[in-house]
């Protein structure tokens, strides 16, 4: 599952990003990727939610330090 979770925000983070070399680990974290602002944060949380049909609470993402984390809230919701 966490292979499959990883790939397809794979797909997302090069998407919102518009970076199609743009590669990520569970390690990555917003600091890794230069254009991650908080605009872009909004972009990708959006296109997240739509692609696992899930919804973040507020509190939940504000405690994600990695990419690993996202994983595992995502693992926990669908």
């Amino acid at each position: 599952m966490t292979n499959n979770i990883q790939a397809k925000l794979q797909e997302i983070f090069r998407d919102v990003f518009d970076d199609e070399n743009l590669e990520i680990t569970p390690q990555t974290s917003a600091s890794d990727i230069d254009e991650w602002d908080s605009l872009m944060h909004i972009s990708l949380v959006s296109s997240i939610e739509k692609a696992f049909k899930i919804r973040f609470a507020l509190g939940e993402l504000q405690d994600l330090k990695n990419i690993g984390d996202m994983i595992a809230l995502i693992e926990k919701k669908v």
